[in-house]
């Protein structure tokens, strides 16, 4: 019973961090379901393949949620979501696939150096500069508010990243959300809004490709999805509320601390 109150609170958190700040629940999700199958002998059978699959089908539920409430306020480009999905679809089927040559101990190792990337990426891309990238693509966007935005992206620099971040996305059970939005406002000058917006859609998509992948190597958990997935739809909801009511900074500052420490004990597990 205590089991499943511990995984209802992870889902409860994934789902809250994630809303709050952009990220996909799995880089909580995944090291939280690891640290599970550590302490409990009867979920001893989460290995960091399963951890990442179960992962990968809850990242499908916040992100259609996400998508759903987007939907709504018409931001998505869908032109340009489906162009990135074109490489990060096929991408996420590669890093399904890649997760069983993994050991334990350098999978550790590797999800802990992803962990440090995605707090380095959070700490600094409000401080780094857009660069000039030649556009193949022109796009323009009107918001149901009239203001009109115009950008672009290089199809072959979008196709690269997106297959890479796809790619990390199914071998780590993460969104890729909190790699992708970046690209696509620091190479490419997509409104913040539009970013996150069309991200997300993008993310719901090769998330189904990754998991459908997983599923195909049996490294679900039905149970732990039955028991994380209402936590994790209701953080969503409870972390746009917050985000309405309070500065996210001090948030941000100590979710990356959080990132920081679980990195470092994931090396240090991986390496001792």
């Amino acid at each position: 019973m205590l089991e499943w109150i511990i995984l209802i609170l992870i889902g409860l958190v994934a789902g809250t961090v994630g809303s709050l700040v952009g990220l996909g629940g799995g880089i909580i999700t995944v090291p939280a379901l690891l640290l599970v199958a550590s302490l409990f002998p009867g979920y001893s059978h989460i290995t960091p393949p399963v951890a990442v699959g179960t992962s990968l089908v809850l990242v499908i539920i916040t992100a259609l949620a996400s998508t759903i409430s987007y939907t709504k306020k018409k931001r998505i480009d869908y032109s340009s979501a489906w162009s990135f999905f074109l490489a990060s679809g096929p991408g996420a089927i590669v890093g399904a696939y890649l997760i069983s040559y993994f050991q334990p101990r350098p999978f550790y190792i590797a999800f802990g150096l992803v962990m440090i990337l995605v707090a380095t990426v959070m700490q600094f891309r409000e401080h780094l500069k857009p660069k000039s990238v030649k556009w193949d693509v022109k796009r323009e966007f009107t918001d149901p508010k009239g203001n009109s935005y115009r950008y672009g992206y290089h199809r072959p620099t979008a196709w690269i990243g997106s297959f890479v971040i796809g790619a990390l996305s199914g071998l780590f059970g993460i969104g890729g959300g909190s790699l992708l939005v970046p690209m696509m406002v620091l190479l490419f000058q997509f409104p913040a809004h539009v970013a996150t917006a069309t991200s997300m859609f993008v993310i719901f998509l090769s998330s189904i490709l990754g998991s459908a992948t997983h599923l195909i190597q049996g490294n679900i958990d039905w149970m732990a999805v039955l028991l994380i997935a209402p936590g994790a739809w209701f953080g969503g909801q409870l972390g746009a509320w917050i985000s309405e009511r309070m500065s996210s900074h001090a948030l941000l500052i100590g979710l990356r601390i959080a990132i920081l420490v679980v990195a470092v004990r994931m090396i240090l597990e991986g390496v001792g």
